[in-house]
């Protein structure tokens, strides 16, 4: 398994919204029959050195694909593809993965061609892991609309929940959805950063 953090900054001055200071996104790739995968990709403040203690969600991805952090290798973003002695595979994964957000963030990415693997979730939370990657991009969707895709109108409440768990923050877009009626609703990243990415590609919502 193998991690890397990729820092992000809000350096438009002309942006209606601002990124937290030291904002910064945390991408984890492992390789699941020969195939090297991005599992992870979520929000985080805590510095690479205390992820090991700090980071309840990598050690529940360590916790279900059965990796010890002896096994476990941390790469600074610049050293990706340079280090030889730690998987090719799953150095490339985040490097595609690494490429195609700065992309997004520049505005030139609208889709995502990095490989991932959802098996952390629950069967019902694959299911609207599944529906998120289909909004597209500065489209936006209700957590009642996302319940009756999967058939099952009053399931709303387990939709906010299951967008909460999704382990691809931006690659699935749980950001692009937002309660009935246009207000925001809630990010587990920070709002500020899905004020940020609504802003980003267009998404008219309602700020109070």
């Amino acid at each position: 398994m193998l991690i890397t953090r990729l820092p992000l900054s809000d350096h438009d001055a002309n942006a209606s919204t601002v990124l937290q200071q030291d904002s910064a996104l945390l991408l984890i790739s492992h390789t699941l029959a020969g195939t090297a995968k991005l599992v992870g990709c979520y929000w985080q403040t805590v510095a690479l050195d205390d992820i090991y203690t700090e980071d309840k969600k990598l050690r529940a991805l360590m916790r279900h694909y059965q990796c010890q952090p002896e096994n476990v290798d941390i790469i600074p973003i610049d050293m990706l593809g340079k280090v030889g002695n730690v998987n090719e595979l799953e150095q490339r994964v985040l490097q595609t993965a690494v490429v195609e957000l700065q992309g997004y963030f520049a505005g030139n990415q609208r889709q995502f061609s990095v490989v991932l693997d959802d098996s952390f979730g629950t069967p019902f939370q694959r299911r609207v892991w599944q529906v998120l990657a289909n909004i597209n991009y500065g489209e936006s969707k209700s957590y009642a609309e996302i319940a009756a895709d999967i058939g099952n109108p009053k399931a709303y409440r387990a939709v906010a929940q299951a967008n909460g768990k999704n382990p691809f923050s931006i690659i699935v877009p749980c950001h692009r959805v937002i309660n009935s009626g246009g207000k925001l609703g809630g990010y587990t990243g920070g709002l500020d950063k899905k004020r940020h990415l609504l802003h980003l590609e267009g998404i008219e919502y309602q700020s109070k």
